[in-house]
Order: structure tokens, then C-alpha cells, then sequence
């Protein structure tokens, strides 16, 4: 097998897409107009979440791919694992149409990807962010004392 795509193509092309459409699957915005709700409300919108995971577990094993990335590296490995791993839960809650399983499952991931990018990849915090977009994230956040973007602080939805 020879792999097509380096990591960083990869990341960009499969994997961050596919993370993003999971993680903004559900959610809420509560602001002056009360609390709004977003979740999957049709079938087509749960198979999207649903694909999205499939994209993301497939990934872990994409990773793996000798020539890509670390392959030959014991933790790279089990990031990549663990990803795959997380990705089978993230189906799971998606095929329950559950939006607290997405939710949570979602906050997983996100744990997952960016304990990856720490050893791997540290000038970033997000798998979508830039290091300026991180010096100004890191910036808001201590100014705030929490989450910048004014979620949960989880990188989920």
C-alpha cells in the first residue's frame, strides 16, 4: 500500500473535515434570545454525523499507513489506536441518534486529536487552528479564565 496523501493532507482533506461536521453536529448557543438548541433533526442529518464518524475511525487506521507520518513509532501507533477506538464510539452514538452520546463522544475525539498534536504537533492547540490563532486563543483565555470561544472548553460542539 502507498499511501497518497502525506499526514498534513491528510488532516486537512479527511480527518479536520470530518471532526468538524461531528463536533458542530450538536450543541447549544445561549445568549440574550434564550438557549438554542442544534442537533441532527432528520435522517440525512444524522447520516452525515454518522458518516463523519466513519471518516474519523477510518482514520486512525489511515495513519497507520507505512510512509505516513510516524508509522514506525509506538505512540504514533497508538494515537492512531486510539482514534480508531474513539471513531467506534463516535458511530455508536451517532447510529443511536443520541445528541448527549454525540456530544460527549465529541469531547473525546477532541481529546484525542489534540494530545496527538501535543507530541506531534505542539505549534497547535486545535486541529483547525493556526499558532497566531493560538497566541490569540491563549491570550482570551486568560483574560477570561476559561474557554475563549465561549464554549465548554472541550473542543466539542
Amino acid at each position: 500500500m502507498v499511501p497518497v496523501a502525506d499526514v498534513s493532507t491528510l488532516m486537512f482533506t479527511v480527518i479536520e473535515p470530518a471532526a468538524e461536521t461531528y463536533w458542530d453536529a450538536v450543541g447549544w448557543i445561549i445568549d440574550a434570545e434564550g438557549e438554542t438548541y442544534i442537533r441532527p433533526r432528520s435522517a440525512e442529518e444524522w447520516e452525515i454525523v454518522r458518516n463523519a464518524a466513519f471518516q474519523i475511525t477510518e482514520s486512525g487506521n489511515l495513519l497507520k499507513v507505512k510512509g505516513r507520518g510516524g508509522a514506525d513509532d509506538g505512540a504514533w501507533m497508538a494515537y492512531s489506536a486510539a482514534l480508531t477506538d474513539i471513531g467506534l464510539r463516535a458511530i455508536e452514538a451517532a447510529e443511536a441518534e443520541d445528541p448527549q452520546a454525540v456530544f460527549d463522544v465529541g469531547a473525546e475525539v477532541y481529546f484525542v486529536c489534540t494530545s496527538c498534536h501535543a507530541a506531534y504537533s505542539p505549534e497547535i492547540l486545535r486541529p483547525n487552528q493556526t499558532t497566531g490563532e493560538m497566541e490569540t486563543t491563549e491570550a482570551a483565555t486568560t483574560a477570561t479564565g476559561g474557554a475563549a470561544d465561549g464554549g465548554s472548553g472541550d473542543g466539542g460542539p
